[in-house]
């Protein structure tokens, strides 16, 4: 013989679960942060983005110099927790959509493929520089080359157009 007077204890689990879920989700909306303000970029990267766009030509010397440099601006990527100042430099000429990197450049990457492979492992693995690409619209894949100018702050060369 069942007892009908009760209810069903599935039933009263199944609107407190939803009681719970409704309660939290006017909050999570409020506390949901998307990467377009930079104000956001900056608190939860922790340092200023800044970009800026450039011929591949007018940085050539620069960029081949970072790409020589991979190997040891890996361990510094590794290494990274806090910067005060990140720089992209968009090569806008270089992005995939004009033909990709020029043959110097090119050639550049080819030799420290191995070198460039992992920095943009180490780039994804990194979620300071992680963040302040993917607030650009950066992919991994676009990045050619890093330089540590000063304590604090990263250049990141990314043969790609900023997204408008």
């Amino acid at each position: 013989m069942t007892d009908t007077t009760l209810p069903d204890i599935r039933w009263l689990h199944a609107i407190a679960a939803a009681a719970f879920l409704a309660v939290g989700l006017p909050q999570a909306a409020l506390n949901a942060q998307g990467l377009q303000s930079p104000e956001t970029v900056d608190r939860i990267v922790g340092s200023q983005v800044n970009q800026e766009e450039a011929k591949t030509t007018a940085e050539i010397g620069k960029v081949n110099s970072a790409i020589e440099r991979t190997r040891e601006n890996i361990s510094t990527v590794r290494k990274t927790s806090k910067l005060d100042k990140v720089d992209i430099v968009f090569l806008t000429d270089a992005a995939r959509s004009e033909g990709g990197p020029p043959p110097v450049i090119e050639n550049k990457v080819r030799q420290h493929q191995d070198d460039v492979t992992e920095l943009r492992k180490e780039i994804e693995a990194n979620a300071l520089l992680f963040n302040a690409i993917e607030s650009r619209r950066v992919l991994a894949q676009d990045v050619l080359a890093v330089e540590f100018d000063d304590p604090g702050k990263i250049v990141i060369y990314a043969a790609a157009k900023p997204s408008d």
